[in-house]
């Protein structure tokens, strides 16, 4: 008898455990006896938690990058919201990176900043801690662009004489640039380089001017090897450029400076001189054709379809000051062996954070990357609270990323958290996968290198959202004003 009294004793112990661990009374199972406890509701059943970052912009400014409070779960539970898939088993193309154009303007005003202020920004811009964006690619100029005090390139003569030999190349006056870029380098080692000309040198062209014109064709071939030389003088800076665009702009002969290529011109530059040029100089460097417009798909795939260019070029790259960010997929179909490339599109001063950020969020970020691109860039990283420094004529309402004020102060305006949006959370070697656009959210989604996956949404209505996002069969719920951009990240 002692031995089953012991035994009742324990049933009844284990029982009033278990039911304190319910979270009920002992005498009644529903909170009766204590009125302070409120009834609680039964819970629908959940599978697997797996727990979502969540990093939110708003367009109204209240809320800038910032990693959102409480847990965003995967679950069984079913409601009636739009529904955002993403299915990781069917992947796209894979990312190079997301950045800005290094101006010799913007390597100006960074190089301003005490060496300490200096020093932080790098990390807070390139680094990998918590409180970085970690930008990863970076495009520059070759030569100047409009973002600098004044045009020039490396092999500048008086007017009249030529230098057909480029004894008188040099790098000299990007100083600046370079030694920024080894900075950077130092924090991120394999941060990709796109470099792109504004113009080449005035006695190589037909006007002999810095301001439109066209490269003659008795130069095509000192030009080529004024590339091979740029690119072998930066090598030996321990300054590898990942990729080039013959010319930017090509068909915008009114920037200063500026030079027009047409593409039958291109194609002809790339096949006759300066594929064979970097081939026999065992230069890597990737020949990306085009770099203007998405109003004009035919230009890259005029380039692409000379037989004997296309074996030098890897793609072609895009702006969107006008056309359809739909551009980039017209080419991709016409040469699916071939990669596409965003290079640039600036903010304006005359705009508002709000409309800019819905924008670019909704067309150089998610539409650059749902229409095959490897990367998004942005123009300007950072210029001086008066736009500048910008050439006589060039861009004078140009907003970089940064605004680095005469005192040291930094402003960092909606061009920086357009990027930081996917730079921060996407790193190169990521690959876009499948997600699918539900009403007004536009969305893209990644699986990175460590196997997170990373979806971007922006709600493009004008009016609050709930949505789900679904993985495996399972749903995760969040809302978004309107305007507002989020990144959800989960394993």
């Amino acid at each position: 008898m002692l031995i089953q009294s012991d035994i009742i004793i324990k049933r009844f112990l284990t029982v009033c455990v278990f039911t304190l661990l319910m979270g009920c009374s002992s005498s009644s199972g529903n909170g009766s006896d204590n009125p302070d406890t409120p009834e609680q509701p039964e819970q629908p059943p959940v599978s697997s938690t797996n727990d979502v970052d969540f990093w939110l912009t708003k367009a109204d400014e209240s809320v800038k990058l910032e990693k959102q409070s409480g847990n965003i779960g995967f679950s069984t539970t079913a409601n009636n919201n739009a529904t955002i898939t993403v299915e990781d088993t069917k992947k796209y193309q894979t990312i190079d990176g997301f950045g800005f154009t290094l101006t010799g303007g913007s390597a100006e005003v960074i190089n301003g900043l005490s060496e300490d202020k200096k020093k932080s920004l790098l990390q807070e811009l390139f680094g990998k801690s918590e409180n970085a964006i970690s930008i990863s690619y970076l495009r520059v100029s070759v030569g100047a662009s409009d973002l600098n005090e004044a045009p020039f390139t490396y092999d500048d003569m008086p007017s009249g004489e030529t230098d057909e030999d480029l004894s008188e190349f040099s790098l000299e006056k990007d100083a600046g640039v370079i030694s920024l870029l080894k900075e950077i380098i130092a924090i991120q080692p394999n941060i990709k380089i796109l470099a792109s000309p504004w113009s080449a040198p005035v006695w190589m062209k037909d006007n002999n001017s810095f301001v439109g014109g066209s490269l003659q064709p008795k130069y095509y071939e000192v030009y080529a090897q004024y590339w091979v030389k740029y690119l072998q003088a930066m090598q030996n800076e321990g300054i590898t450029i990942d990729a080039l665009t013959p010319q930017n702009e090509p068909l915008h002969g009114g920037n200063n400076p500026s030079m027009v290529m047409q593409a039958i011109d291109q194609a002809n530059f790339i096949k006759t001189n300066l594929g064979p040029a970097l081939k026999a100089a065992n230069l890597n460097t990737k020949i990306i054709a085009y770099d203007h417009n998405c109003d004009n798909p035919q230009y890259p795939i005029t380039v692409l379809s000379d037989t004997d260019a296309n074996p030098f070029v890897d793609g072609a790259a895009f702006h969107l000051y006008a056309g359809d960010i739909v551009a980039l997929t017209t080419v991709h179909n016409a040469f699916p062996d071939k990669n596409v490339y965003f290079t640039e599109q600036y903010n304006s001063s005359q705009d508002d954070f709000s409309g800019t950020f819905k924008w670019h969020i909704k067309n150089v970020i998610i539409g650059s990357m749902r229409n095959w691109s490897k990367n998004a860039l942005e123009w300007n990283l950072a210029n001086n609270a008066s736009f500048g420094p910008h050439t006589d004529g060039g861009c004078n309402v140009c907003k970089g990323a940064l605004t680095i004020n005469s005192s040291g102060s930094i402003t960092r305006n909606v061009g920086y958290y357009i990027v930081a949006q996917a730079s921060k959370f996407i790193p190169a070697g990521s690959v876009r996968i499948e997600s699918n656009i539900a009403g007004n959210l536009q969305n893209v989604a990644f699986i990175t290198p460590e196997g997170n996956k990373v979806l971007i949404v922006q709600n493009d209505g004008n009016a609050s959202v709930s949505f789900n996002i679904k993985f495996n069969d399972e749903i995760a719920t969040s809302t978004l004003e309107a305007g507002a951009a989020g990144t959800y990240i989960w394993k």
